[in-house]
């Protein structure tokens, strides 16, 4: 393909609203715009990396080849790690497990057991949050249980979650566990017996009560009355109410302890490439980006180059340079050999700059000097070097080194 037919626009500096030196690489090179769209150059990439993964190939071993550190997590995803990536993961340096924050799982550590106590209704002025129930009686929030409660959107069933005062709840594993909610509305809690604050799933009324699995291993906790200003020492499940649901709930944090190994989980910014059932090709692009490009500009592997070669030719003031070059444009596409033909009437520097900034995997250049001898240049992007090479054998060259 022809630089004119692609309409490319290089910048020499960087957009100012870069967030990362890749997005910065593939605005400036041409392949996306400052809001972030692809554009032609940049769809022609997306078209070789879509082409390359279409064989279900192991997609972790296809990263390999591209030369990308990610991390495989669970449910299938795949992340790159980057410092502004807009997911969390939390991985475990040992054994390398890993997932998004809001799906992780992580050994839990309950109390120590103690006797169940009896259930004592108490006056707790102004405490409708955990952090000013703790405080009032001097408790651990560790001892208090948290409730939150939603209507699930398929039947508005009132759901009442309980997890730990210490914990969050991961709306992502609630969400798996019951389908799709959202937060109850002041009617729906006080249909059900509840209160805002101040409550408890103690004598509830036509609710479907879920727990977290480590409720059950934690006796004694102080939790809502269902009346404001009141709460209730030493409820425990399965004693005072019944859970129909059992199951890991609450969002792990770093320092957390690794379900499978015991050791300490990291947790890194990242951004997601592949789920079970689809790739973001433009994320990994973006990814690619970010590996694979030096102080001149990117430096795509083959499977993500948006062409394997760029043609590039110099005006001459005896020999027809544009003539020889077109021959070898011609001969490249006749060899499948995707090449893109920079023949604009631009300074050398000019067109130099701009191979590197497109970052082709190889730069084949027709200058007068050389084609005098019959001779090419033919440039590795990664190589710091020219080779001077036949024109008669740049072709077989080239296939050989793709």
């Amino acid at each position: 393909m022809r630089y004119r037919d692609l309409q490319i626009q290089t910048q020499r500096v960087p957009p100012s609203n870069a967030r990362t030196e890749g997005f910065a690489w593939l605005a400036r090179a041409g392949y996306i715009t400052r809001e972030n769209q692809p554009t032609k150059l940049g769809e022609e990439s997306l078209s070789r990396l879509k082409t390359f993964f279409q064989v279900d190939d192991n997609r972790s071993e296809k990263f390999r080849r591209l030369g990308l550190p990610v991390i495989a997590a669970e449910d299938a995803e795949i992340f790159f790690p980057i410092p502004a990536g807009p997911d969390e993961i939390l991985q475990c340096p040992s054994c390398h497990y890993a997932a998004q924050r809001e799906a992780a799982r992580f050994q839990k550590i309950p109390f120590p057991a103690e006797p169940k106590l009896p259930l004592e209704k108490i006056l707790t002025p102004e405490c409708n949050t955990i952090e000013s129930l703790a405080n009032f009686l001097n408790l651990p929030k560790e001892k208090t249980a948290k409730a939150l409660m939603f209507t699930r959107l398929l039947d508005n069933k009132f759901i009442f979650v309980v997890v730990r005062g210490d914990m969050q709840m991961s709306e992502a594993k609630l969400t798996k566990l019951v389908g799709q909610v959202r937060p109850a509305t002041a009617e729906e809690i006080a249909k059900a017996g509840a209160a805002a604050g101040y409550a408890s799933p103690v004598g509830l009324k036509d609710a479907l009560i879920v727990v977290d699995d480590l409720i059950p291993q934690s006796n004694n906790l102080v939790a809502g009355a269902n009346q404001p200003g009141f709460h209730l020492l030493n409820t425990n499940c399965g004693r005072d109410y019944k859970a129909e649901l059992i199951a890991d709930l609450v969002q792990a944090k770093a320092g957390d302890v690794c379900i499978n190994c015991g050791q300490s989980l990291s947790a890194i910014n990242a951004s997601l490439l592949t789920t079970r059932s689809s790739i973001r090709f433009d994320a990994v692009l973006s990814a690619l980006a970010e590996a694979h490009h030096d102080d001149k500009g990117l430096s795509l592997p083959k499977e993500a180059a948006p062409f394997n070669v760029y043609l590039m030719q110099l005006p001459g003031k005896e020999l027809d340079t544009r003539a020889a070059a077109e021959n070898l444009y011609q001969a490249m596409q006749k060899e499948n050999i995707t090449v893109l033909f920079d023949d604009r009437d631009e300074r050398a520097g000019v067109k130099f700059n701009d191979a590197d900034l497109v970052g082709c995997p190889l730069r084949v250049t027709v200058g007068e000097k050389n084609l005098r001898a019959g001779m090419v240049e033919l440039k590795p992007r990664k190589a710091a070097e020219n080779q001077l090479t036949a024109i008669s054998e740049i072709v077989f060259k080239i296939k050989n080194a793709l």
